[in-house]
């Protein structure tokens, strides 16, 4: 066996700073613009543009101290809902010589180093692939690269600079031969979900279309496709759009 699956786990997160930044930074910052909101409501109310000026005029009429502690702490309670939020969704990575464990939130996902090629982070997405090119998980982060790096590569991870297939991505349009069966109609319904700013659908329709083969990049709206090497090589009963369009099918 070797010598990193004796080495104890590594786990890479934000740490105590990040959680300090949270939960002392945006309750500050929460405070902060609840103080200037009561202060200017006077300014505020007199300008006829000025959104929600209902609202403007109400805090205006209060009485102080009450006005400035009311938005005051209105204020540290938005930064406070803020930081539950950041903090659960802070991704921590656990890596040992034989998986790695993924948490944000209440959700864990456990991946083996056997399934796994090759690991690596592109465009703030943490990315493992397995020998077919095909994505095993794909989690946003804004986890240094170096961290990520020196934690994977210490318990003999493959990890790559960057995305070892990115030159083989082609933008989609429309009817593009050479997809599989099916993956046309989902790339479309994922462009409409992209353009509504759907997320769930999007990564929904993500996951349907890597089952069929077909990885994706994404650029601003713009999708850009690949095939894994399964994909490259389908059988009989797995058509490539451009052979249906041989067949007349």
């Amino acid at each position: 066996m070797e010598m990193a699956s004796y080495r104890p786990r590594t786990v890479v997160s934000g740490g105590p700073l990040e959680l300090a930044v949270l939960w002392g930074g945006f309750p500050l910052l929460g405070a902060g613009a609840g103080w200037l909101l009561a202060a200017a409501t006077g300014w505020l109310a007199r300008l006829p543009w000025v959104p929600f000026s209902d609202l403007i005029e109400w805090l205006d009429r209060l009485p102080e101290p009450q006005a400035t502690a009311g938005t005051i702490g209105v204020g540290v309670l938005a930064g406070l809902v803020i930081a539950g939020i950041g903090t659960a969704e802070r991704l921590i990575v656990t890596v040992d010589g034989a998986q790695v464990q993924l948490r944000r939130s209440d959700e864990n996902r456990t991946i083996a180093r056997v399934d796994t090629r090759v690991v690596f982070l592109a465009d703030k997405h943490l990315v493992l692939l397995d020998a077919d090119g095909a994505e095993l998980v794909r989690e946003s982060t804004d986890l240094p690269a170096a961290q990520l790096a020196a934690a994977f590569r210490e318990h003999g991870w493959g990890w790559a600079d960057d995305d070892p297939h990115r030159s083989a991505y082609r933008l989609w349009v429309p009817d593009l031969p050479g997809l599989p069966a099916g993956a046309d109609a989902l790339l479309r319904a994922r462009g409409r979900a992209i353009e509504r700013d759907r997320r769930d659908d999007s990564r929904e329709l993500r996951r349907e279309l890597g089952q069929i083969g077909v990885v994706l990049r994404d650029e601003g709206k713009r999708q850009y496709w690949r095939l894994t090497t399964r994909a490259l090589a389908p059988g009989p009963e797995q058509p490539t759009s451009a052979e249906r369009e041989a067949d007349g099918r």
